[in-house]
């Protein structure tokens, strides 16, 4: 009769056996995505959404992703929402997205005067939907600055008002500044008590992509399946930061609530003039 296991032994053994099913999970995702050219960027939180496909991903700056979707040089990228709902040639996978509900640690305005004196705001050029979204919320509160391009991220000389996103705005908050933070997740659930959605899985519409839209399916599953690992193996900042901040302050599902959320961000966009929308479709 073989010796029962120790607690230790079966530990390892657990750990071992699931090791070898993620291995498997990620070598069937290998190479699944040929033919199809998927784009994503580079920041943190998309990390979990091309979990074993991040040899076959094009990454770059969402404005960059959406200039190369417009070209047709890609048939999908992870960008920023406003994309699709300013262009009518896009099909949004449905189930996945980059949201928060509340604070989202990664979207911020830095100001060194109060909000009520802004006459203009220097953008990070990378940004799409975040700059449209500190514009409604500015609005909301009858604020209407000039919107101007951020020159670098010299955050020794960073404006009395700048908007960043993504890492840079996480290297902004989490090092030594002058600037009061005004995060753009709390403020938009302050302000409407729902998620806001910042970017989707767009495809480009009239292609066959049945299987391009399992194979990201299957990345995002995996990568929720391993957030604990995608955790501890990522170096950029700390681990508690880590933690806290792609298990709580990101969420990666599109359900009726973001949904809610995107049309009520639609509303407010036409409400302060930001351009003809075209209602998304969402594909499974």
């Amino acid at each position: 009769m073989a010796p029962l296991e120790t607690a230790e032994e079966t530990t390892r053994r657990l750990a071992r056996e699931q090791r070898a099913v993620d291995f498997q999970r990620e070598s069937s995702l290998d190479r699944s995505l040929a033919p199809f050219r998927v784009g994503s960027v580079g920041s943190l939180n998309a990390v979990p959404l091309t979990r074993g496909l991040e040899e076959e991903v094009v990454y770059a700056a969402p404005s960059r992703l959406a200039e190369m979707l417009q070209r047709d040089e890609l048939d999908a990228a992870l960008v920023s929402v406003v994309e699709v709902l300013f262009n009518d040639r896009y099909d949004i996978l449905d189930g996945i997205a980059i949201a928060s509900l509340g604070e989202v640690r990664s979207v911020l305005l830095a100001h060194r005067k109060p909000l009520e004196e802004v006459t203009e705001v220097f953008c990070d050029t990378a940004s799409l939907t975040s700059v449209q979204l500190l514009r409604v919320l500015l609005a909301e509160r009858g604020l209407k600055p000039e919107f101007k391009p951020l020159a670098s991220y010299d955050f020794a000389a960073l404006p009395d008002y700048a908007m960043l996103i993504g890492d840079p705005a996480l290297d902004f908050a989490l090092g030594p500044h002058e600037h009061e933070i005004w995060d753009l997740g709390a403020a938009w659930y302050e302000l409407t008590n729902l998620p806001f959605v910042y970017a989707v899985w767009a495809l480009r519409r009239g292609v066959e992509n049945s299987g391009l839209r399992r194979s990201l399916r299957e990345a995002r599953d995996f990568g929720l399946d391993t957030l604990d690992s995608i955790i501890r193996s990522r170096t950029e900042y700390t681990f508690e930061f880590r933690q806290d901040y792609l298990g709580w302050h990101i969420h990666y599902h599109l359900g009726s609530d973001e949904k809610r959320g995107l049309a009520k961000f639609m509303e407010l966009l036409r409400r302060h003039g930001c351009g003809p929308m075209f209602e998304p479709r969402f594909v499974v």
